[in-house]
């Protein structure tokens, strides 16, 4: 009932925050599902023309049903048409919304196929994939669109796209009807490295692909042949131009970056960090409700999640909903740990210490990684090299009170509030803007979105337990108390289900003829 009654946000304000460029964008639900998904030349165009009252109005009944289902959207700039064809086509198969027309019984939908037994293989246009040893690649949206980057295909590449069999004699001579280089000039094992080539540009594998082609351009160099470097070098920047940031999305999430340590370089230069934060702590306060307000930290290193450090809270200082507060409980909770095991850890260097806590934790840090030739970094305590609380100025002054009573005041510290994506430093009295395409900025909203998941997930699973335990409140002769007592010995309701009526009778303040009467009770409910 409460979800029928939410209002509808209002999603012209995001529009304009939506940069013209090229890329994908995604409609959701009330229920954050993806709904559909759409490719654009000038994204802020294309989003913005669907929320025109005048859109509404001439809409076809499909695409009015949409509008009227879509509760919010995302977009992800590309740096080509190229790559949001790929991409548009990677997130509706992943996705499968459902105001995009079915793959498998749409004819418009196309796929690229390469039959590599081919002495000359070409690249072309079909509508099914069949089971006939050829590669298949798609399926893509936009036919129009998916030609124009076979086109870009074969200028870059120098791969055929259309035609048959062996190369015709218009071919091989010909440096524009099909391949800007005469294909008589090559033979067809330097063909075939092409076609590889253009294979692993249709499935995202740009950075391989550069790579491979550097070193070959430095071989050809080293053999005086500059022309032919000359022309990898520029093959080699305009795949960087087209192909970067390629993205592999995955259920649910943000897209992962190819170079994750590259984007937390940019953060460190966004930032005008000292060191490039290869350990970063994200904190995040999930309040859906005033029966559990639980919080979350997650930890990326290198750029990517660090599971195994992740870390989840029940708030237990604050009544009601306060996330300055609740922030402020969390930080505390997690660095003055972080300080007495460290301390635990090495004792006798830091009794007699002058050091200040944050100089302490970093000198022991450096001790415990000079100490090993190849330590683990799991295997020492560390602090982070930046924090990251979800929220604006308030939750950011609530995590530096704590940090400075703790003695880690010279511990980097941002903000990210979400509506506007702005970043808060302590002494700014002004927040920090990046691109809404900046690697940084990427960077920080996975960290961000990660932080959120994982509060969400310990949220609900704590609601789950207590509907759970709910059901002992109508199980004749379990008071409060009792019911409280049954949970401290057996932890939940499904163990206590599992026990036996002498193990049950064994607790405290339950005897033999309740615990006949608990257990009956559990194995009928």
């Amino acid at each position: 009932m409460a979800a029928s009654r939410k209002e509808k946000p209002d999603l012209q304000k995001k529009v304009h925050e939506v940069p013209h460029k090229p890329g994908v964008y995604l409609m959701r639900d009330r229920f954050n599902r993806v709904i559909y998904v759409g490719k654009a030349r000038d994204l802020r165009k294309r989003v913005s023309s669907y929320f025109l009252p005048s859109k509404m109005a001439q809409a076809d009944l499909k695409t009015r049903a949409m509008l009227e289902a879509t509760w919010d959207f995302e977009t992800h700039t590309v740096r080509s048409d190229a790559e949001s064809v790929l991409l548009e086509g990677k997130l509706i198969k992943e996705y499968r919304p459902r105001y995009n027309v079915s793959f498998r019984d749409d004819k418009r939908f196309l796929v690229v196929r390469v039959d590599l037994s081919e002495e000359w293989p070409r690249f072309r246009l079909a509508r099914f994939k069949k089971d006939d040893g050829s590669r298949y690649f798609g399926p893509y949206a936009h036919a129009g669109a998916l030609r124009q980057t076979l086109n870009f295909m074969r200028k870059k590449f120098g791969v055929l796209t259309f035609g048959r069999g062996a190369p015709t004699e218009r071919e091989l001579k010909s440096s524009t009807y099909q391949v800007p280089v005469r294909l008589s000039e090559i033979g067809a094992d330097q063909y075939r490295e092409r076609v590889a080539q253009a294979c692993d540009f249709l499935e995202g594998h740009s950075r391989e692909m550069i790579s491979t082609l550097e070193s070959e351009m430095h071989k050809v160099a080293e053999k005086m042949d500059f022309e032919k470097a000359a022309e990898l070098r520029n093959m080699i920047e305009d795949l960087r131009n087209t192909t970067r940031p390629t993205r592999r999305f995955t259920r649910g999430g943000l897209p992962s970056a190819i170079d994750p340590m590259a984007d937390v370089q940019a953060l460190a230069d966004a930032l005008g960090l000292p060191r490039a934060p290869r350990v970063m702590e994200c904190f995040d306060i999930s309040n859906i409700s005033t029966t559990h307000v639980v919080a979350s930290m997650v930890c990326f290193r290198d750029g990517v999640p660090d599971k195994d450090n992740y870390r989840r809270y029940r708030v237990r200082t604050v009544e009601g909903q306060d996330d300055f507060a609740s922030m402020a409980e969390v930080v505390r909770r997690r660095y003055s740990r972080v300080l007495l095991e460290t301390r635990e850890a090495h004792r006798e260097a830091a009794e007699f210490s002058q050091e200040n806590a944050f100089e302490a934790a970093r000198r022991l840090e450096r001790e415990a990684v000079t100490q090993s030739a190849a330590p683990n970094p799991q295997s020492y305590i560390r602090l982070p090299d930046l924090i990251i609380v979800d929220g604006g100025k308030g939750q950011l002054s609530a995590a530096c009170r704590e940090l400075q009573r703790l003695g880690l005041h010279d511990l980097p510290i941002i903000g990210l509030a979400k509506e506007r994506e702005e970043i808060y430093r302590p002494g700014r009295a002004l927040p920090l803007q990046l691109p809404m395409d900046s690697p940084a900025l990427r960077l920080l909203q996975r960290i961000r979105d990660e932080a959120h998941r994982f509060a969400n997930a310990y949220h609900q699973l704590l609601m789950k337990k207590r509907v759970e335990e709910s059901i002992l409140d109508d199980c004749p002769g379990v008071s409060q108390n009792r019911k409280n007592l049954l949970l401290r010995r057996f932890g939940s309701v499904n163990r206590l289900r599992k026990a036996s009526v002498e193990e049950i009778a064994s607790t405290e303040g339950v005897g033999r003829k309740l615990a006949e009467e608990v257990h009956r009770f559990l194995q009928s409910h």
